[in-house]
């Protein structure tokens, strides 16, 4: 009995032995790839502060360019046919040179028969005014009466009135017969024709276009709030579509602003060269009109960069920690670029690799004079 009890006590001594050891947690196995990352290094930084220039003001507008007087010439005279056509579009054409010619053998008769006609008004005119003066010879005498004389006058004058109506009609069919040759009206290019050989025409008919001068202006649309500061005489840097550059010059600004887009045509004046640098009437571009100097607090293009569709830089606070900054971008000039939003003078910005940061990482600044560190991934 003695030695049973003995026997059940070693056993629960086992047992609970059994279970504490496994109540307790095993070890932790040190799994590779597990380590704790090491603390992300901070980067040496240049940085640069605002600096304050005077840099030329600039707006920068869209517009068409337009002829800057398009002549119609059209038929003169109705009811011919074109007979000949002498230009097409972008001929180059003098005043006076022609054009195009009508049919002009009915006008030629029309001539020949007014001709015949003011010559039978001046004979009989003159015929009557010899008369008449023969009348007034026999009344010295009183060898006529008064209403023949009165009716030999009353002839006179009638026949001189038929005269000058037939010379009034000849000068007529004359100009018809001008008009038949379609000349051009000053010096210009042909922007348009219309017209085709054989075609009847009528009175009034356009048959070309012409860009007198060949001179082009640029009509530029701009926004009301900007237009005070336009001046007729400004600069103007027309960018072409092949990325050149033409110069121009403000001739006047309109009275009107549309009341839907608020924006106001400002006329500029093209060189007469700028056709033959490829700029066409009817082109729609860009360019920047020169408003005068102005302050601009600045700095390198570099220290700013673009993210999520905002402009950034990095400032750098207190514990040298960076701050990404929203700025709003000015003028841009010799590598540098004005901020006119969201750094003060006293902000140390990070001068270059700011993309390369992220808000709130640590930085060392670099001595005056000491290269910034490069940052991973970032090529030399």
């Amino acid at each position: 009995m003695t030695g049973q009890r003995v026997w059940m006590t070693g056993l629960a001594l086992v047992l609970a032995g059994v279970l504490a050891a496994c109540g307790k947690a095993a070890p932790e196995s040190k799994q590779p790839g597990k380590e704790q990352p090491a603390p992300k290094p901070a980067l040496t930084v240049n940085v640069t502060h605002l600096t304050q220039q005077v840099w030329p003001r600039t707006a920068t507008a869209s517009g068409a360019v337009q002829a800057w007087q398009e002549a119609s010439i059209g038929a003169e005279v109705g009811g011919l046919k074109l007979a000949e056509v002498l230009v097409n579009v972008g001929d180059v054409v003098k005043q006076g040179q022609l054009l195009a010619r009508l049919s002009d053998e009915t006008v030629r008769a029309d001539v020949a028969a007014q001709r015949a006609a003011l010559a039978e008004a001046e004979a009989s005119a003159a015929q009557a005014a010899g008369e008449a003066r023969r009348a007034h010879e026999l009344d010295k005498s009183g060898a006529i009466s008064q209403q023949d004389l009165v009716q030999y006058d009353t002839q006179a004058k009638t026949a001189a009135a038929k005269l000058a109506s037939a010379r009034a009609q000849f000068d007529s069919q004359q100009l018809r017969l001008r008009y038949t040759r379609v000349v051009a009206p000053d010096d210009g290019v042909i922007s348009a024709r219309s017209a085709t050989v054989g075609a009847v025409v009528s009175s009034g008919t356009e048959l070309f276009k012409l860009i007198r001068k060949n001179r082009l202006e640029w009509r530029a649309e701009m926004h009301g709030d900007v237009l005070p500061r336009v001046q007729p005489g400004q600069a103007v840097r027309l960018r072409r579509m092949d990325g050149g550059i033409v110069n121009g010059r403000v001739r006047q600004i309109a009275p009107t602003v549309d009341a839907n887009t608020r924006n106001g045509l400002v006329y500029v004046d093209l060189p007469p060269e700028a056709g033959s640098t490829g700029i066409k009437a009817g082109m729609y571009l860009s360019g920047d009109v020169q408003l005068g100097d102005a302050p601009a607090k600045t700095v390198a293009e570099t220290a700013v960069f673009s993210r999520d569709g905002y402009d950034y830089a990095m400032v750098v606070g207190p514990q040298n920690r960076v701050r990404q900054t929203k700025v709003v971008l000015g003028r841009r000039q010799g590598g540098q670029v004005e901020i006119t939003q969201g750094i003060d003078a006293n902000d140390a910005v990070v001068a270059a690799g700011a993309a390369f940061l992220s808000d709130g990482d640590l930085v060392r600044v670099a001595a005056a004079g000491a290269p910034a560190s490069a940052p991973a991934g970032a090529k030399p």
